[in-house]
C-alpha cells in the first residue's frame, strides 16, 4: 500500500512511475494527469528471467533514509549463503551482520549490541515469538521457503516498536500467489521441507500458502541407539508448520489469516529385567523433553482514503516446555507381587493475546505519520513441578510445587512522523507510551524516539538517533545448560522492569546502485538487567520463589560498526566489523565491581560472498572471526572439609576463551526441467576444521596434574540437499 500526493505543476503533468522491490524485476507505468486513482501492480521475481539480466534499484538509497542501524537482508541471499548441515537459517545469516553475535558455537541466539536473547523482539507476521530455536538452539523456527522479508533494527527504533531493549527482527511470510500454484522444497541430511502456494478460486482475489518441515534424526539414529543400549530406544525430532490465507474483499479491504505451530521432542525409553529362580524384577524408565511455539494472527487492512490506511490486528502467541520422567517397576517373588510407579514433571510457559490498531497517514508529501494503540493480555507460568508416587497397598501420593499462574496486561500507544524538513534535513520524531499492570501494580513508561538525517551530497549523509526502550518481561536463562529451560517471568514490585537508552551517530555512503557503506558509533545503557544469583538455577524453581533467586543490575555497551555491502552484479555480499565493549554491574555479584558480559567481544569480523557464474552455477562463502567469550576460572584451590576442594576466583568473567573463527563454503547447481527447476546444493561447515571452544572444564593432564581442557563441538562437516521449485 502506498500513497503519492501531487501538488502544483506536478498535479497536471503526466508521470512515469517506477515500481521496485528487492529480488523482483523493476516495472514502469505511465500515469496520465487526472483525478484520484488506485493502481495495483504485480511484480515478477527477477531470478525467473533467463534471457535478460534485471537489476532492481532501491527506491530510496541508504544515504537518503532517516532510519539508521537497520538492515534488510534479501531472502534470495539468505538461501544462497552456506547453510549449517544444509538447513538454510534466517537467524544464522543475521549473525553475520555487524553488532550481532551468536553466543555459543552453532547456536541461533542473537546478542545485539550487548543485549541478551530475551531483549530481541522477534516478530513473525507481527506476532512475537518467545523461543525461536530448534534442536537445542542449533536451528531457528523459521522456514526460509515461506519467508518474504527479513529486517533487523539495532537502534534508532521507530516509535511503533516497543517491549524489548536491544533489537527488532521483523520477519514477514509470503502472501500466497493469486495467479497460479507454485511450490518449493528440499531433502537434506537431517530434514525435509516443502512449501506450496496458490489461488483460491479464479477471480484472483484470494490465495493460500502452507509450508512444513520435519527432521528425521530419530529415524536414522534409533537403530544405533537400540543396538548400543541393549534394547533401549530414544530419539529427537522437530517439526513446524506455517499456513496463511488472504482475501481481497473489496478495492479498499483485504483480510489475512496466518498461523505457525512448531514442536521439539527428545525422548528416551529403557527397560531392565532381573530374574533368578522364583524372583522377577522389571523396571521401565521413560524420559521426555518437549518445547514449542504456537502463533496465530488475523489482520484487516483497509484503505480509508488516498492518504489514510489502517491495519486492525488480532494475535495470539504461546510458548511452553515440559520435562518429565516416569519409572514403573514390578517385583514378584512368587508369594507377593508389588507394583510401584513414580513420575516427576517440570513445566513452564507464557502466552499472550493482543488487539492492535495501526494507522498510516500521509497528509502532505513532507509528512508520513504513523500512530496506533494496542492492548495485550499475558499469562505466565514461571515454573511448576508435579510429583506422583504409587505403590501396592499404599495410597497414591501427589504433590505440587511452583508459582501460581500470573496474569498481566500491557497497554501501549505511539505516534511517529517521518518529516522532510528540507531537501537536506529529514527527521523521524516519535513517542511510545506503555503501561504494564500485574498483581495490582502498574508500571508506566514514556519512551521518546528521534532519528535524523543530514544529506551532505546525494551520496553522503550523516545520521544520528536517540531511543528509550522499556521491557516488562524477563528471561531467566541458564547459559551453561544448553536446554530450552529458560523461564519467562513478568516484572513485579520486587523485580522491576528493564529500561534502556541508546544514542548512535554515523555516516552513510552510496556508490552507484551497487555499493553502500556505513559507519556507526553507539552508546547504550540498560537498567534492571536480570541474572541468577550465584549457584541458583531453574532446577529448584518449583520449591523456591523465582524472585528470591535473581538480582538486578546495569548493563553498558559501546562501540563502532563498519559495514560495506554489494547488492548488485554477479558477485554480491558484505563485510562487517564491530569493535565493542560490554559490561555488567551488579551490587550483589563480583563484590559490586563491574565485569565483562559473557558475550563481550572486542573484535567481531564477518565476510559473506555469493558469486553467480550463470543461471546454473552459484558459489558462496562466509568467514567469521570473534574474540573469545569471557569466562570465570578459579585461580587457586584449597582442601576443604572431608577433602572436598574449595576454589578461589579473583573476578567474574576474568578470563577469555580462545578466539573463534570459521570458514564455510557452499555451491548450488541448478537445472531447468520440463515442469520444475532442480537445485543440488553442497556445503562445508568449518572448512579447515578449526577446534573452536564450546566450553572449558577442570581436568588433568597425562601426568596427573590439574589442567583446564577445552571441549570443541563441530569439526569439518559436509552437507548436501536436493531442492526443487516450480
Amino acid at each position: 500500500f502506498y500513497s503519492l500526493t501531487l501538488r502544483g505543476e506536478a498535479a497536471t503533468d503526466s508521470l512515469r512511475l517506477v515500481y521496485s522491490f528487492v529480488g523482483y524485476a523493476e516495472r514502469r507505468v505511465f500515469l496520465p494527469p487526472g483525478e484520484d486513482q488506485s493502481l495495483t501492480i504485480r511484480l515478477d521475481p527477477a531470478l525467473e528471467l533467463q534471457t535478460v539480466t534485471v537489476s532492481a534499484k532501491t527506491a530510496e538509497r541508504q544515504a537518503e533514509q532517516t532510519q539508521m542501524s537497520a538492515i534488510e537482508v534479501p531472502v534470495a541471499q539468505i538461501k544462497s549463503l552456506p547453510a549449517f548441515l544444509g538447513e538454510v537459517d534466517v537467524l544464522k545469516v543475521l549473525q553475520l551482520l555487524p553488532g550481532v553475535q551468536s553466543g555459543n558455537e552453532g547456536a541461533t541466539g542473537l546478542y545485539v549490541r550487548g543485549g541478551g536473547p530475551d531483549q530481541n523482539l522477534i516478530l513473525l507476521d507481527g506476532v512475537p515469538v518467545y523461543n525461536a530455536s530448534h534442536l537445542f538452539g542449533f536451528f531457528s523456527v523459521f522456514n526460509a521457503d515461506a519467508v518474504n522479508k527479513v529486517e533487523l533494527i539495532k537502534g534508532g527504533f521507530p516509535a511503533r516498536y516497543g517491549g524489548r531493549l536491544s533489537s527488532v527482527v521483523d520477519i514477514r511470510l509470503k502472501e500466497g500467489n493469486t495467479q497460479g500454484v507454485h511450490g518449493s522444497g528440499s531433502i537434506g541430511l537431517i530434514a525435509s521441507k516443502a512449501m506450496l502456494e496458490g489461488p483460491i478460486g479464479k477471480d484472483g482475489k484470494s490465495s493460500w500458502l502452507v509450508s512444513g518441515r520435519r527432521t528425521y534424526i530419530d529415524l536414522l539414529a534409533q537403530p544405533f541407539i537400540r543396538a548400543a543400549a541393549d534394547g533401549s530406544t530414544g530419539g529427537y525430532y522437530f517439526y513446524d508448520i506455517n499456513a496463511k490465507i488472504n482475501r481481497k474483499v473489496s478495492e479498499k479491504d483485504r483480510l489475512y489469516l496466518s498461523g505457525y505451530f512448531g514442536r521439539d521432542r527428545f525422548y528416551f525409553r529403557d527397560k531392565s529385567d532381573f530374574s533368578e529362580p522364583g524372583i522377577t524384577d522389571e523396571e521401565t524408565f521413560k524420559g521426555d523433553l518437549e518445547w514449542g511455539n504456537a502463533t496465530a494472527v488475523f489482520r484487516w487492512n483497509r484503505t480509508w482514503s488516498p492518504t489514510l490506511f489502517s491495519n486492525l490486528t488480532a494475535t495470539y502467541s504461546a510458548y511452553d516446555f515440559e520435562i518429565s520422567n516416569e519409572v514403573e517397576s514390578v517385583y514378584d517373588d512368587g508369594i507377593q507381587q508389588e507394583e510401584s510407579a513414580f513420575s516427576l514433571r517440570l513445566f513452564s510457559g507464557i502466552g499472550d493475546a493482543t488487539l492492535r490498531q495501526d494507522f498510516d497517514w500521509v497528509p502532505h508529501p513532507n509528512h508520513y505519520l504513523r500512530f496506533g494503540l494496542s492492548g495485550s493480555w499475558q499469562r505466565f507460568r514461571p515454573s511448576a513441578t508435579s510429583f506422583d508416587a504409587a505403590q501396592t497397598g499404599i495410597p497414591v501420593e501427589s504433590q505440587f510445587f511452583g508459582s501460581d499462574e500470573i496474569d498481566a496486561g500491557l497497554f501501549s500507544a505511539y505516534v511517529e512522523n517521518d518529516w522532510k524538513i528540507s531537501p537536506w534535513l529529514k527527521a523521524n520524531l516519535g513517542l511510545h507510551g506503555a503501561a504494564f499492570a500485574v498483581d495490582g501494580e502498574v508500571f508506566p513508561s514514556l519512551q521518546p524516539r528521534i532519528s535524523t538525517r543530514v544529506l551532505l551530497t546525494p551520496e553522503w549523509s550523516i545520521k544520528a538517533s536517540y531511543a528509550q526502550m522499556a521491557q516488562f518481561i524477563h528471561l531467566l536463562s541458564n547459559a551453561g545448560i544448553g536446554l530450552p529451560t529458560d523461564l519467562w517471568v513478568p516484572a513485579t514490585d520486587r523485580v522491576r522492569p528493564e529500561t534502556s537508552w541508546q544514542a548512535a551517530l554515523g555516516v552513510a555512503r552510496d556508490l552507484g546502485d551497487a555499493w553502500s557503506f556505513s559507519a556507526e558509533g553507539y552508546y547504550k545503557v540498560m537498567e534492571g538487567v536480570v541474572e541468577y544469583k550465584d549457584g541458583a538455577s531453574f532446577l529448584d524453581n518449583g520449591v523456591e520463589d523465582w524472585q528470591d533467586k535473581v538480582v538486578q543490575g546495569t548493563g553498558t555497551s559501546y562501540g563502532a560498526e563498519l559495514f560495506a555491502q554489494k547488492k548488485q552484479g554477479r558477485t554480491t555480499g558484505w563485510i562487517g566489523y564491530t569493535l565493542s565493549w560490554t559490561w555488567r554491574d551488579f551490587a550483589a555479584l563480583n563484590g559490586g565491581e563491574r565485569f565483562p558480559y559473557r558475550y563481550d567481544r572486542r573484535h567481531d569480523l564477518s565476510v559473506a560472498v555469493v558469486h553467480r557464474f550463470n543461471e546454473r552455477i552459484e558459489i558462496s562463502g562466509a568467514w567469521v572471526y570473534g574474540t573469545g567469550n569471557a569466562i570465570s576460572l578459579p585461580v587457586a584451590r584449597y582442601e576443604g572439609l572431608y577433602g572436598f576442594p574449595i576454589y578461589s576466583y579473583e573476578g567474574r568473567n576474568g578470563f577469555r576463551m580462545a578466539p573463534y573463527h570459521r570458514l564455510d563454503f557452499g555451491a548450488r547447481f541448478s537445472k531447468e526441467k520440463k515442469r520444475y527447476t532442480r537445485h543440488f546444493a553442497v556445503g562445508v561447515y568449518n572448512a579447515y576444521s578449526r577446534k573452536n571452544p564450546f566450553f572449558i572444564y577442570a581436568g588433568s593432564d597425562d601426568f596427573g596434574n590439574e589442567a583446564y581442557k577445552q571441549v570443541s563441538l563441530f569439526p569439518i562437516l559436509p552437507s548436501f540437499s536436493w531442492q526443487f521449485d516450480f
